[in-house]
């Protein structure tokens, strides 16, 4: 990073040194700090407009608090570039998301500052409120606060902590950052309650007698009208958030910092739980984010003079592409197929589907267990739901997905996006666990396609369906292999064998199926395409152990509890005993950083397959049959 044009910026190592500034620093502070975000996203990727939306509450935050005693609770998380380059960390901004980089999200062993470990929405208050009683308990004076989006409000999770929260006596601050935006643009009743109740006939009402009044005073007059917004928003959300046990501040600008210090500075004295109602505008300062702040939400690299242009290299269609198009096709043939979305249209590929079907479309907001059981609803009453969710972020609707959907045996698909490592966002997002936790819940069905064209295939499989299925499917491109522009399906827990060859039968579920074939070729060994992790087809299972002698197991998900675990199963169900080598992600989190690079250092590229199975089957004469007559004997 070049440092000129950062003179102030230079001077903080620390919110100890933003704090020996004066209050007049701060303003052009702010200004060399959205650009030093602006040119770090640009040179690594990340997230740009949440960050370009939250740089003067950042700064007066860390100017008013005594952070890191003061405890600081960023919700999701991906807000707080700013907040990492003030805690000392601007010198590794070149690092952010890489491997071995800061995360791009808090990280408690990354820094003190990050209080709170987060990535997933709505976490803050709840974290934010153990730690304001913690500190009530243990008689220190010191203020939790949480950083929450008006799109992470709308999970249930977060009223939760309000409800709680609001009647304890302890020092905790909630700030509701209000950029009206998460990623997707914002849905649901909490928008829409101020809406209705502004328009309503008796503020209407009161709104004329106050203009009749005033009318004789032209001074008053001019001020009521200056001060009108700003009355709207101190009297309608404080009906909403003084009803939980908080005293409402606000609504003021999130950028003025002429307002956010002083008004903190007034907070910090007062008594029980507060609540701050800033308004921010996601990319501010930056004009094509401020325009188009979806576009913007998590770039690549870009030039910030230029703007984000599109590549004119043909590209390979990606999965959340197929899924999209799917989608689409199979809405046209079957009017039953709604498709819901917790908050993410873009992320899961449900632009399109949103525009030619919006009766059709359902983004429920950040409420991922309201979305699964939403699904069941509808799946009651002889609709076809698709559920796109992220597979991390469908761990937060787990005993939605057993209780509500499973248990009624609901024939409801779940798309299951993101599905194994993600790269760049971390141990947060990836999907690692989705097999071990979906195979062992009753009448769940789980399909792993090897490539662009079977997903398409298996998605219209899942949909043939009378019971809960999911498809899980990577982040990115495949390998890029035709699809398939029909509708139909494969047989619903069959395998295929894609190899033949002698002594090593290698398993694959999903995507590793290709560097599959890559070791099988140096090695003349057997691969089969499982297809699916459950059902599993044992029959084809059977008859491949009984032609080998020993057998490999491949998957992009957690080894514990996972596919091969399911073959290991069934292999001893059968009373069939086979030297098994399970290969798949470790009993570890993978933290961020280049896909391709990071199921390498797994061992799930070709070459880690190959040097895992020629460890486990030592070279010599015949190996596998040595290894196996060994482990039989």
């Amino acid at each position: 990073m070049t440092t000129a044009g950062y003179p102030l910026l230079l001077t903080i190592s620390d919110p100890a040194d933003l704090r020996k500034l004066t209050r007049h620093q701060l303003r052009p502070l702010a200004d060399e700090l959205r650009a030093y975000v602006l040119e770090s996203v640009a040179k690594t990727g990340g997230h740009l407009s949440s960050n370009l939306g939250t740089v003067e509450l950042t700064v007066a935050l860390h100017y008013v608090f005594n952070t890191p005693f003061d405890r600081l609770v960023w919700d999701v998380g991906h807000q707080t570039y700013p907040h990492k380059i003030l805690t000392g960390r601007r010198e590794r901004m070149n690092s952010l998301r890489q491997l071995n980089g800061i995360s791009g999200f808090p990280v408690r062993s990354e820094s003190p500052y990050d209080a709170f470990g987060t990535a997933h929405s709505s976490t803050s208050i709840s974290a934010a409120l153990g730690m304001a009683l913690a500190a009530r308990q243990k008689k220190e004076d010191r203020h939790a606060i949480a950083v929450i989006g008006d799109g992470a409000m709308t999970a249930g999770m977060a009223f939760e902590a309000l409800n709680h929260g609001g009647v304890e006596d302890c020092k905790l601050l909630v700030i509701l950052n209000d950029n009206d935006m998460s990623i997707s643009p914002p849905v649901g009743a909490l928008n829409r309650y101020l809406a209705q109740l502004m328009s309503g006939r008796f503020y209407s009402a009161a709104k004329n007698m106050g203009k009749q009044m005033l009318q004789v005073a032209p001074p008053l007059f001019e001020l009521a009208k200056r001060i009108e917004e700003h009355a709207k928003g101190m009297v309608v959300p404080a009906t909403l958030f003084e009803k939980f046990g908080f005293n409402y501040i606000g609504p003021i600008d999130g950028h003025d910092l002429d307002s956010l210090i002083p008004t903190l500075e007034n907070l910090k004295h007062l008594q029980g739980p507060q609540f701050l109602h800033v308004v921010t505008k996601k990319g501010q300062g930056y004009k094509l984010a401020e325009a188009d702040p979806v576009a913007y939400h998590g770039p690549g690299k870009f030039d910030p003079a230029v703007g984000l242009v599109k590549s004119s290299a043909p590209q390979k269609q990606t999965f959340t592409q197929v899924f999209g198009q799917w989608l689409c096709d199979m809405a046209e043939q079957d009017k039953r197929l709604v498709g819901i979305t917790p908050a993410m249209r873009e992320g899961s590929g449900m632009v399109e589907f949103h525009r030619r079907f919006p009766d059709r479309y359902y983004d429920v907001g950040i409420a991922e267990q309201h979305s699964v059981t939403f699904a069941a609803g509808l799946a009651c009453e002889g609709l076809k739901p698709v559920l796109a969710i992220y597979s991390t972020f469908l761990q937060r609707g787990y005993d939605q997905l057993i209780h509500d959907v499973a248990l009624q045996n609901l024939p409801v698909v779940l798309a299951l996006d993101r599905a194994g490592l993600v790269g760049a966002d971390g141990a947060t997002h990836a999907g690692a666990y989705d097999i071990a936790y979906l195979r062992c819940i009753p009448n769940m069905s789980i399909a792993c396609p090897a490539d662009e064209r079977e997903c398409r295939q298996l998605l219209s499989s899942a949909f043939e369906q009378n019971h809960p299925v999911a498809v899980r499917y990577p982040r990115g491109a495949g390998v890029g292999v035709a699809v398939d522009p029909s509708l139909i399906g494969l047989p619903l827990g069959k395998a295929e064998i894609r190899r033949r060859g002698k002594s090593l039968a290698i398993l694959s579920f999903g995507t590793l199926l290709y560097p599959a074939l890559e070791v099988a070729q140096k090695l003349d060994a057997t691969v089969v395409n499982m297809r699916w992790a459950k059902p599993l087809d044992t029959e084809t299972l059977l008859q491949v152990a009984a032609e080998h002698e020993a057998l490999v197991t491949l998957e992009e998900g957690s080894i514990a509890g996972g596919a091969g675990s399911a073959v290991g199963e069934a292999l001893q169900a059968a009373g069939v005993v086979r030297p098994t080598l399970q290969l798949g992600l470790p009993d570890t989190f993978v933290e961020h950083g280049d896909p391709a690079r990071l199921l390498a250092m797994q061992g799930l590229d070709a070459g880690g397959i190959l040097a895992a199975i020629e460890k486990r089957f030592p070279t010599g004469a015949n190996p596998v049959r040595a290894a196996a007559l060994k482990v039989v004997a």
